[in-house]
């Protein structure tokens, strides 16, 4: 039985703290589409530094589902709820979930951000995230585009040439940047 077909949505699913994968695998083993971006980070132990891979949004996955026959999902152990507003799920746009896909079948080095809303909206044009758009922030260099998964009220940023982006809108001058980290481009 394929339940992952084109016509379900996305949804974002609350978990239990730390039980991602265990969650993702059970709804697999279901039949369900899941998304669990990962990403990775060095962690220092006692004795050695260690390579982890970690959850890029920790509490939450995605499942493609059909809305009305949700129960199968919902009595997934490790499952909170269906993030919505109210009680009312909602579905997530596609291009948040496929932009997400394309930063992590990129490889490059991507991590957890606090969510953005205005800032510099930019489109990436060549490399291998060409066609996802975010917001250009800097911590020095290199520079990083922020992408947002709205309802998670979540981002996440990943690494990038300058000279791959263009802009797609701009702040009015009155309106400062979000962060001081923040580049606009001229």
């Amino acid at each position: 039985m394929d339940l992952s077909t084109q016509e379900h949505s996305w949804f974002a699913l609350r978990i239990r703290t730390r039980h991602e994968r265990i969650v993702a695998s059970a709804l697999y083993e279901k039949g369900y589409e899941v998304f669990l971006p990962l990403y990775y980070t060095r962690r220092q132990w006692s004795d050695r530094i260690k390579e982890m891979a970690l959850p890029l949004f920790p509490g939450y996955l995605f499942c493609r589902f059909d809305l009305q026959k949700r129960l199968p999902v919902l009595v997934t152990p490790g499952i909170l709820h269906v993030v919505g507003i109210g009680k009312a799920p909602v579905a997530l746009g596609e291009h948040e979930i496929a932009a997400i896909q394309s930063i992590v079948a990129s490889r490059l080095r991507a991590e957890p951000w606090p969510f953005l809303e205005i800032g510099q909206r930019l489109r990436i044009e060549r490399g291998p995230l060409m066609g996802v758009e975010g917001i250009l922030v800097a911590r020095k260099k290199p520079f990083r585009l922020v992408v947002s998964v709205t309802l998670l009220q979540r981002s996440v940023a990943v690494e990038i040439n300058h000279d791959w982006v263009t802009r797609i809108e701009s702040l009015p001058a009155s309106e400062p940047l979000l962060t001081p980290h923040a580049l606009q481009l001229s």
